[in-house]
């Protein structure tokens, strides 16, 4: 089990599950970031929080704390 925060920059993943509850949960969602999504890390912040991510066509940021709810394979 591998989470979105140890992906490295340059990586495709695809996403498997996500943890958390409530709204947390419902507000990855709706960045969209369900399962299944295949995401790719463009960068990281020099101090690591943001990631930079491409998925669904579009370019979306999260945080390392959120990141880290995200399971990929």
């Amino acid at each position: 089990m591998r989470t979105l925060k140890e992906v490295k920059v340059g990586e495709t993943v695809t996403v498997t599950k996500l943890n958390g509850t409530g709204a947390v949960k419902r507000r990855i969602m709706d960045m969209g970031i369900t399962k299944g999504v295949e995401i790719h890390v463009r960068k990281v912040a020099p101090l690591g929080d943001p990631m930079e991510l491409n998925l669904r066509g579009y370019e979306l940021s999260v945080r390392k704390a959120d990141a880290e709810m995200i399971e990929v394979e």
